[in-house]
């Protein structure tokens, strides 16, 4: 795992009932990204991003966006200690 970083975001907004956790799952996986995406009691959605630096912000990035229904107001993020995890979940 040493070529491998992983990144915690918190994103705000209309994130939920969006297919924000879905769309950013199929979007981890056409990146090679492994972690997972869920749902805060909050409405927020938390994201765990582990993979290549370059794999890893490019959804980073995408984050900002998110599917078509969403309507992202921020995108909090910062390193997080590398985790064996293999594959991309929601929950």
């Amino acid at each position: 795992m040493d070529d491998q970083v992983c990144r915690r975001a918190l994103v705000r907004g209309k994130v939920q009932g969006v297919w924000f956790r879905a769309s950013t799952q199929k979007r981890a996986r056409q990146l090679g990204v492994d972690g997972w995406a869920h749902n805060m009691p909050n409405g927020d959605v938390e994201v765990l991003m582990c993979g290549a630096p370059t794999a890893v912000a490019a959804l980073e990035q995408w984050l900002h966006q998110g599917p078509p229904l969403a309507k992202v107001q921020s995108v909090e993020s910062e390193s997080a200690a590398p985790i064996a995890v293999v594959g991309f979940t929601t929950g």
